[in-house]
C-alpha cells in the first residue's frame, strides 16, 4: 500500500472520530429542558424514585453523581416551590436529600 494512502486512511478514520465526539457533545450539551442531564432508562428510574419522595413535585434535572455514595442526583421544584436536590444510591433509595444551593427561598 503507498503511503499517500495509509495516510489518507488514517486521516479519515481520525476525522470520522473526532466527528462521532463531536455529534455526542452536541447530543448530550443540547439535551432540552433539563441542561443535558442523564438520559435513559437508568434517569427515568432516578426521576421516578425521586418524585416518590416529593409527591406533587416536578423533576427539573437527573444527573449521574458520586457525593455522599450517590449514584443519581435529581433535583425537584417541591410543590411549595422550593428545590432540593435528591441523592439516590444504584438501587434508587435515597442517600441525603439537600436543600438546593441555587435556591433563593431557602425552603
Amino acid at each position: 500500500m503507498h503511503w499517500s494512502r495509509k495516510y489518507a486512511i488514517v486521516g479519515g478514520s481520525i476525522l470520522a472520530l473526532a466527528a462521532g465526539g463531536t455529534g455526542a457533545a452536541i447530543a448530550i450539551g443540547n439535551g432540552g429542558e433539563d441542561g443535558g442531564g442523564a438520559h435513559g432508562p437508568g434517569a427515568n428510574k432516578a426521576k421516578a424514585a425521586a418524585l416518590k419522595l416529593y409527591p406533587g413535585g416536578h423533576a427539573n434535572a437527573v444527573e449521574r453523581d458520586s457525593e455522599n455514595g450517590a449514584t443519581w442526583e435529581v433535583e425537584v421544584r417541591k410543590p411549595d416551590g422550593g428545590t432540593v436536590d435528591v441523592r439516590l444510591d444504584q438501587n434508587y433509595q435515597l442517600v441525603v436529600a439537600e436543600t438546593d444551593s441555587e435556591d433563593q427561598g431557602g425552603k
